[in-house]
């Protein structure tokens, strides 16, 4: 079984009008693309160091190339140009997971 993808995403929403739609559209792409939310903003705590994100989303897609396909598609491709200049920022990582144990 192949590891996950993880995309972790930060960021500071400047334009919750414009940012909202983005995210109208969004969701279904990442379901399309066998993707899922993990987490979508929600409170968060600095335990340690000192990164303090406004915002943060993690998806979660079957495995790496699967969510580097979906970032580089074109359907997420155009829905991307819908938070151009919603934010203060968008940081994002890709990063593969630990495959499950059989």
């Amino acid at each position: 079984m192949a590891a996950p993808g993880y995309l972790i995403v930060e960021m500071n929403i400047k334009d919750m009008e414009q940012y909202r739609k983005y995210m109208a559209e969004a969701p279904a792409a990442v379901k399309a693309a066998g993707g899922e939310y993990l987490v979508r903003g929600g409170r968060s705590e600095t335990l340690e160091g000192d990164w303090q994100p406004h915002r943060v989303a993690v998806l979660r897609f079957p495995s790496y190339e699967t969510a580097k396909s979906f970032y580089d598609g074109e359907q997420y491709t155009k829905i991307r140009k819908l938070r151009a200049g919603a934010t203060d920022y968008f940081n994002m990582v890709l990063v593969e997971g630990v495959a499950a144990p059989v």
